[in-house]
């Protein structure tokens, strides 16, 4: 099995990722949160240090865009490759309104015209690796039979599936017969995505699947970050490790991040899936999402990891599950 690490948006940035990958260097690999092509612009010095081969060193990474337009996308894959990226990812997921709305993300599963002349065009004009992560449709589970039709026309290096359509978001239950009908019928290798928050939920899925050979993980990793190193080789993470490495990653953005306000937003957004590794976190997490400064921060993680017991197999728990 292969074990990839989801792009999650203002999370799983390149700080995130460097660390990650030297306290667990077991990830097959990373994908980074999607870039927007535009017309007639290049990246930013921000998305050039989240794309630089030294912030990405010594992992297979793959950068991930989101676009509806041939060729902005061609542009800027372009640029991809002549950083020295063999892969990108296409974003076909994305369930925000303001992407939807622009029919980007998910959003463009609904055009299914439109997405079959864009693949064309870019498998024509790109000579590179071009995976895509798809939900399995934009209003219907009914829509993923031709979905999946347009997409085995193409070379698609790899197919991650997200088995909801837009309209699920996160909670709604997962559609597994799609997942089922891909595995069965998709001419390009499958990743599956979705909901694999614990080891006990891989190995519920890998039973039901066996013939799934990748998986993506992303709020289960955030959560545990040696999820994918207790399933490969049965080691759990313990509550040192844990400290260290949320220690490496606050100094870290202090040192990256200007400002004590940017630093503690950051470390809040982890901390809203790290906290379910702790028993009766809620009000803790509560503590560290009210400090308004850093020494008020340190002193609520602090208190966390002396209060509470530290449970290595729990989890990510969603928010309508907790206390």
């Amino acid at each position: 099995m292969e074990f990839y690490f989801a792009p999650m948006e203002g999370v799983s940035g390149y700080v995130y990722r460097k660390a990650h990958h030297e306290f667990f260097p077991h990830m097959d690999k990373y994908f980074i949160p999607f870039f927007v092509p535009k017309e007639n612009s290049r990246f930013s010095q921000k998305e050039k240090a989240e794309l630089s081969r030294e912030n990405n060193a010594d992992t297979c990474t793959v950068p991930q865009l989101l676009a509806n337009k041939a060729q902005p996308f061609i542009r800027m894959a372009r640029e991809l490759q002549e950083m020295g990226y063999e892969e990108i990812n296409l974003n076909l997921g994305c369930p925000s309104g303001t992407v939807v709305s622009k029919k980007k993300g998910a959003g463009f599963l609904g055009e299914t015209d439109e997405l079959d002349a864009f693949l064309d065009c870019i498998f024509r004009e790109l000579d590179m690796k071009i995976s895509i992560k798809t939900r399995v449709g934009m209003n219907s589970p009914q829509e993923f039979a031709r979905l999946l039709e347009i997409y085995n026309q193409y070379p698609v290096s790899e197919l991650i599936i997200h088995p909801r359509v837009r309209e699920d978001y996160y909670k709604k239950p997962l559609h597994m017969e799609c997942f089922a009908l891909a595995l069965k019928e998709s001419k390009i290798p499958v990743c599956y995505n979705g909901d694999l928050f614990t080891e006990a939920d891989y190995h519920a899925f890998a039973e039901k699947f066996p013939r799934a050979g990748r998986v993506m993980l992303g709020r289960g990793m955030i959560t545990n970050p040696a999820l994918a190193e207790a399933i490969k080789l049965g080691k759990r993470i313990d509550r040192d490790t844990f400290r260290r490495f949320h220690d490496r990653l606050y100094e870290d953005h202090r040192r990256v991040l200007y400002g004590e306000k940017n630093v503690l937003f950051h470390m809040k957004e982890l901390w809203f899936y790290m906290a379910c590794m702790f028993s009766d976190y809620p009000k803790y997490l509560k503590k560290i999402c009210k400090a308004q400064s850093l020494a008020k921060y340190e002193d609520a993680v602090n208190v966390l990891f002396y209060e509470q017991e530290f449970l290595p197999t729990v989890g990510y728990c969603p928010p309508e599950k907790r206390g």
